[in-house]
């Protein structure tokens, strides 16, 4: 009798286009920037890439499609795209959100340093952290950080990386500036890094950068090619 009276409740909610709370669809993922290169690099709101150095488009034909070149020669620190820009203008991004970037990377040599940051607002004592998110190509591997407040920094993870071959990268962040962020990093399909109860939303917010950056050396030449560069929120959205 029970499963009969259970059985009709079912069908007359779903009949009532579910108008109960059991019955609620989960809410939407979506691509909120796809950035292929064939658009040039205007889908970023500014290049930092000190002259001679450059970021300039191509295509291989190697299935890949259009990529863009991050070209930091000797004497120059770093060469970045920085923040999203979309048909609206410059994307805001806000504190408690969920953010799933997907790239493809390829790096000439196993030290490419710096090539991802999520980099804070502001500069000097006007943030607590400057980078709270920080990836690089060093030593043959693709290692990834959570940088706590005062800069003390924490590696939550390391993979092998191949020089000279074309690696997949989806980075997923949940905004906190409480403390309660969450962090998930994959390469090639496989998570290897990963955070949570971190503070990953800065004093006054933070935005994210590719490219290869060396701080401080500038005796060392880099390229990183990156392709298919997409933003969602999910990671099916950026896979």
């Amino acid at each position: 009798m029970f499963r009969t009276t259970l059985r009709a409740w079912i069908t007359v909610a779903a009949s009532a286009g579910c108008a109960v709370a059991f019955c609620a669809s989960p809410a939407q993922a979506s691509v909120i920037w796809d950035a292929d290169a064939s658009q040039g690099t205007g889908v970023f709101v500014t290049t930092l890439c000190d002259s001679p150095g450059s970021v300039t488009t191509g295509n291989w034909n190697d299935g890949h499609g259009t990529f863009f070149k991050f070209n930091k020669p000797i004497g120059t620190a770093r060469c970045e795209g920085h923040s999203v820009h979309t048909s609206a203008g410059e994307y805001a991004f806000k504190d408690d959100s969920t953010y799933w970037f997907g790239w493809d990377s390829m790096t000439k040599t196993g030290n490419a340093q710096t090539v991802f940051q999520w980099k804070s607002n502001g500069t000097n004592d006007q943030n607590a952290q400057n980078y709270p998110v920080l990836m690089k190509v060093e030593d043959d591997q693709l290692k990834a950080w959570y940088v706590a407040p005062g800069e003390t920094w924490i590696s939550i993870g390391s993979t092998p990386w191949t020089a000279g071959e074309w690696h997949s990268v989806q980075l997923g962040i949940t905004t906190d500036s409480a403390g309660q962020g969450t962090l998930s990093v994959y390469k090639d399909g496989s998570e290897f890094a990963s955070r949570t109860g971190a503070r990953t939303w800065d004093d006054l917010g933070n935005k994210p950068r590719w490219g290869t950056y060396f701080g401080t050396d500038t005796s060392t030449a880099s390229i990183n090619w990156v392709a298919r560069l997409k933003m969602g929120t999910s990671r099916a959205d950026v896979s």
